[in-house]
């Protein structure tokens, strides 16, 4: 569809054909281009609501298996350092802990159990045994779960409370590094 003032160029000769034609596809363009946007129809706000929602729950999901992961891996070094560092236990004196609100007790020498007194040696849980381990491997498995370490002695108790009245009282009574219960 041409307007009449380029049929009066055509038939001129001012202008060829392909020329007029393309022109005429540009306009009709402009047109189609230029209608305002329909609005968006409620099935399209839903699905975009419902693609947002499953996009958040995919990152939710994919943190979750992330820390998942890093919590296994972490036992895995644990496991791998203390079965790495642990010290051999001989020896038949028993040496009596605290864990989970139980005693319990390993077998040690009078030299090892002479470095668990001093700090030199922890004592950390794996699984359902206790592993003497030295003071280096245990600060590596402090960095990575501090739960593991049971017994240590050169580190304040978690659970320590300011001095009470009673703990001034017994501070004046010295009890013997060697007392064995």
């Amino acid at each position: 569809m041409r307007n009449p003032l380029q049929d009066q160029l055509l038939k001129a000769g001012l202008v060829n054909k392909a020329k007029v034609n393309q022109v005429a596809r540009e306009q009709n363009k402009q047109k189609l281009g230029k209608a305002p946007p329909a609005p968006p129809r409620e099935d399209a706000i839903d699905t975009a609501r419902l693609q947002a929602e499953r996009a958040e729950r995919d990152r939710a999901l994919a943190a979750e298996r992330n820390a998942q992961a890093r919590a296994a891996e972490l036992r895995a070094q644990v496991r791998q350092i203390i079965d790495t560092h642990k010290v051999k236990r001989s020896g038949e004196i028993d040496y009596r802990f605290t864990h989970d609100n139980a005693i319990r007790s390993v077998l040690v020498n009078e030299s090892l159990r002479s470095q668990l007194a001093s700090g030199a040696l922890v004592i950390a849980a794996l699984d359902d045994r206790y592993e003497l381990l030295p003071r280096a491997a245990a600060e590596k498995i402090r960095e990575r779960d501090a739960s593991v370490i049971v017994l240590d002695h050169a580190q304040p108790p978690a659970g320590d409370t300011p001095a009470s009245d009673d703990d001034t009282y017994y501070a004046q009574f010295q009890v013997p590094d060697d007392l064995i219960w």
